[in-house]
């Protein structure tokens, strides 16, 4: 049986995993110090296939300065000249940063998450509007996009199958070396904690406000021990 403590640390496991993971494909695409004076004013974009939206309409869109979107593109640009990422560069990306485990399912469906367009490309709108969301958006726009990554068929709702896929692609690409060891069946015990906390009416699904609730709960629950 699970402590209190595991239970809820569950609930965020994926939030963590998806935001430590847009961490580390925002290195890979060239976040590096914005302080830097050699960016340039203006972006170059006359060598690529696929040319963003203006700056500016990305800037008032996104939590991201015009100089910071500069950085991410130039840094986009670098890695995919073509002005678009496929799955399998999704999967080779996280295959150098979990070399330990097996990443591709867990690549495959952060992928879907950010290709919104669901065209088999993500471009750098789709790209630095994901990453706002992750890293500077609302606790309910994370929420709301975490629950889309989860909401594999994009029905509106998470079933535990969905769930089950989720968790075992997360154990599989953290690989060996998952702190405590995990028993065989530990995927299929965090998903069974995960529906008795979430699925507020006990129909089998998790509804995207059942998701954002019980989250919520837990942020509150949190904050009250601290105070405690």
């Amino acid at each position: 049986m699970w402590t209190k403590g595991e239970s809820e640390g569950l609930q965020t496991l994926g939030i963590v995993v998806v935001v430590c993971s847009s961490l580390k494909l925002l290195h890979y695409f060239g976040l590096i110090d914005l302080s830097d004076d050699k960016i340039e004013d203006e972006l170059e974009m006359t060598t690529v296939c696929h040319r963003p939206e203006g700056l500016e309409q990305l800037e008032a869109q996104t939590n991201f300065t015009k100089r910071e979107l500069q950085v991410l593109y130039r840094g986009f640009k670098n890695e995919c000249p073509s002005g678009v990422v496929n799955e399998e560069t999704f999967k080779q990306i996280y295959a150098q940063f979990f070399p330990h485990g097996d990443a591709s399912m867990y690549a495959h469906y952060l992928f879907n998450a950010f290709d919104t367009a669901q065209n088999g490309s993500v471009k750098f709108e789709d790209f630095v509007m994901a990453l706002s969301i992750l890293l500077r958006g609302t606790v309910h726009e994370k929420l709301r996009w975490t629950f889309n990554l989860y909401d594999i068929n994009k029905d509106g709702y998470i079933n535990k199958e969905e769930m089950m896929d989720i968790v075992k692609a997360i154990y599989d690409m953290m690989g060996k070396y998952t702190y405590p060891v995990l028993k065989e069946d530990a995927p299929r015990q965090h998903v069974e904690v995960f529906f008795q906390k979430m699925d507020k009416n006990k129909d089998g699904v998790v509804t995207l406000d059942e998701f954002i609730e019980s989250c919520q709960e837990v942020r509150t629950n949190q904050r009250s021990l601290r105070i405690l």
